[in-house]
Formats: C-alpha cells, structure tokens, sequence
C-alpha cells in the first residue's frame, strides 16, 4: 500500500504573491524559483531537501479567520527571542505571545498578509 506525500503547501496572498515569497524567502534563507518575477499570479519556494514546496498564489478574497492548518518553526542557531524579533524585522507581527517564564510556550505570528503561524521554542531555548 502506498500513501501521498505533501506535494505544497499553499498561501492565499490578496497582494503580490512574489512579495509573499520574498518574505518567506527570508524567513527559510532559500530563493525563489528563477522564473518567478512581480506581478506573477503565484510564485514557489523550493525545499532543498526534497521538502514540500511552498506556493504562494493570487486570492480575490482576504482573510477573515484564523487559520486551520499552520506552521510551526523551532529555529537553528539562535533562541526563540531572537527569531522572533528576526520575523518582526522581515516584516512578521506578533499576534499573541504565549512564551511562559520557564522556557517552554509558542509565539503567534502572522506574515504581512495576515497568515499565522508559531514560533517554538529551539534546542538554544
């Protein structure tokens, strides 16, 4: 018996699907597809690694609820403070912080068009 593997992950972008990928660009330290330009009805960020693809495409409707499936990211190399403050200065917000004084807890950020996801806590705290 053989199962599926997860071929993309979607984003819905209201805006400029490119500009949402630059952002996660930044975020994962991976470009773009090199056919991808501005103005693009989607644009995709390709993992490496053979992981899924991340696909940011054009919606004519915004978002108007929380999300039901999202990401969670446990940095590398750094805390979980500093890559949080990391996302805000690529241009994340910080939506509900739920990092507890033992360690342990999540940050809920949002991608400047409004797509949540969690900021774990990594193996540097």
């Amino acid at each position: 018996m053989s199962f599926p593997t997860i071929h993309n992950i979607t984003f819905d972008s209201t805006g400029d699907p490119y500009d949402l990928g630059l952002f996660w660009s930044a975020v994962f330290g991976r470009p773009l597809a090199d056919d991808d330009k501005p103005g693009d009805p989607e644009a995709v960020l390709r993992d490496p690694a053979g992981g899924p693809t991340l696909l940011f495409i054009r919606v004519p409707e915004g978002k108007s609820v929380k999300n039901r499936v999202h990401l969670d990211l446990r940095p590398h190399g750094r805390t979980r403070d500093e890559e949080v403050e990391r996302l805000i200065s690529l241009g994340a917000r910080l939506v509900a912080d739920h990092r507890r004084p033992d360690g342990g807890g999540w940050a809920l950020m949002a991608d400047p068009e409004g797509n949540e996801f969690c900021v774990e806590r990594g193996e540097l705290g």
